[in-house]
């Protein structure tokens, strides 16, 4: 070994030799981004050469062979074969082989004393078969991931490894902190659920509206500060349109699928590296084996599923030299669904849906990250004063207001604070101003005014005047109490159909 391993790595080791001397011959290491699977992995195989036991070492794609060889050779492991076509490490006869699960899938099996499935979590109906197999039950499968939560995980492996959780490696600064804005609100009440996530066709007709695609683009160029950013998109159309609006606004941007050749991918990140392409849209085919230097994520993509989220995230999560955080512009209301990710956690491998409970047994839910209504920071609940504005919002009173005259406990008549002409005509301007920045009716300034002083603004100029923060935070407010009215009528529609 070329460098000496953290504590968390030390631990993982540890965990993993105890399972195994007590008999289990399928753990499952968690081993989340940042975390070093690298070294553990290379630590794995240099235990294994030196009890002189031959170890299979597989990855989910063919993409991923090459790495993971380079990565052997540098940490010391030159032992190695590779199972691929003309590959030219081709060698049957070295202790340590690489593979890909398709073509293992083709192939006779190789002997080998040791089998570690790297990526877990992308489950094979062949793993599982290999596993079962007569001649291959005394042999120890080893699995890594970061997010070993896929359904029925559990039949197959039996140990579940948590050496550090997310939250851990970003207090220790194994990886970067990270902020997250939630600019844009879809409506996702009409897209079905497929196999427990949303109908990709029905989300990217959904996402691929022009408004929530030119969002996209004004935020970063907002918010994103220049960012190498990565781009996460529902379908193929839906990167392309990304893609396409970035260019128009003059960010370079690229564009990567899973049609996209692995040296084209290369050149890709390095051009992002070099500030030829500030943004790289894609079709989830991102989320593993890349550690570019990202520092800016835009998740265009909502999803239902906590390993694909966690996964996404943490592709920005890499620590780099003058990175103080990564930004996360979620666009898709995923972060408030499911919550931060050093906040998704479960302790058990999932057993499937017929296992007493259902699914993974997860640790008590922390609450959900609320919004600030003010900038659309996302906080940690409890947080009162926002970290990102500083806005504070005033405690409510239960008590509902309507509109009349105050009344005094001892039953005269309390004067109603009256506004002065020019607060009347600083609120019009203000409304006016806003009306026309952001291409609203004409009847929006009018209709505002009314609803603030009941009366209509007559005798008032147009005189245009730059909002101030106490009227953006007021409208930012009726704007959620409308959208929570909408919901709630929702709702009540639904019930009663």
């Amino acid at each position: 070994m070329k460098f000496t391993l953290h504590p968390h790595q030390t631990r993982a080791l540890d965990m993993l030799r105890s399972s195994l001397g007590s008999g289990k011959r399928r753990p499952m290491v968690q081993a989340p981004t940042g975390f070093g699977k690298t070294l553990l992995a290379a630590s794995i195989v240099e235990g294994a050469r030196a009890k002189g036991n031959r170890v299979l070492f597989t990855v989910p794609s063919i993409s991923l062979v090459d790495q993971t060889v380079g990565r052997f050779y540098e940490q010391g492991i030159h032992c190695v074969g590779v199972m691929q076509g003309q590959h030219p490490l081709t060698d049957g006869t070295q202790p340590v082989q690489v593979a890909s699960i398709q073509t293992l899938m083709r192939r006779k099996l190789p002997k080998a004393d040791l089998v570690v499935i790297d990526e877990a979590h992308q489950w094979f109906q062949f793993v599982g078969e290999w596993m079962a197999d007569g001649d291959w039950r005394r042999v120890p499968f080893i699995g890594l991931s970061a997010t070993p939560w896929t359904k029925g995980l559990g039949k197959h492996y039996d140990d579940l490894l948590v050496a550090a959780r997310i939250g851990e490696l970003i207090d220790g600064g194994f990886l970067s902190p990270f902020k997250v804005f939630a600019p844009s609100h879809p409506d996702l009440s009409k897209v079905r659920t497929v196999a427990g996530d949303y109908h990709e066709g029905q989300l990217s007709d959904v996402m691929r509206q022009p408004t929530l695609v030119a969002d996209v683009v004004s935020t970063w160029l907002r918010l994103g500060e220049e960012r190498p950013t990565l781009c996460f998109a529902v379908d193929r159309a839906h990167a392309r349109k990304l893609a396409n609006e970035f260019e128009a606004a003059g960010v370079p941007c690229g564009y990567v699928d899973a049609n996209t050749p692995g040296d084209e991918r290369t050149r890709m990140g390095q051009r992002l590296a070099e500030g030829q392409l500030r943004v790289i849209c894609n079709v989830g085919c991102l989320t593993t084996g890349v550690d570019w230097d990202v520092r800016c994520i835009i998740l265009a993509r909502p999803t239902k599923s906590e390993m694909l989220f966690t996964q996404i995230i943490g592709r920005g999560l890499r620590t780099a030299e003058g990175k103080d955080h990564c930004l996360i512009l979620d666009h898709s209301d995923t972060t408030l669904r499911l919550g931060f990710v050093t906040d998704i956690h479960h302790k058990n491998l999932d057993l499937g849906k017929h296992q007493t409970g259902g699914g993974a047994s997860a640790e008590k839910e922390p609450p959900k990250p609320k919004e600030c209504p003010s900038c659309s920071y996302l906080k940690p609940a409890g947080v009162h004063q926002c970290p990102s504005c500083g806005f504070m919002p005033e405690r409510q009173s239960p008590i509902e207001e309507k509109a009349g005259e105050l009344v005094q406990l001892n039953g005269r008549r309390a004067k109603k604070a009256e506004a002065t002409p020019e607060e009347k005509q600083a609120f019009y301007s203000m409304a006016l101003a806003y009306q026309r920045a952001h291409g609203k009716s004409e009847k929006f300034a009018v209709a505002k005014y009314k609803a603030k002083f009941g009366v209509w603004p007559r005798g008032l100029n147009s005189t245009l005047i730059e909002p101030d923060e106490a009227f953006l935070r007021a409208l930012r407010a009726d704007q959620i109490r409308w959208a929570k009215k909408q919901e709630k009528l929702k709702r009540e529609v639904r019930h009663a159909a």
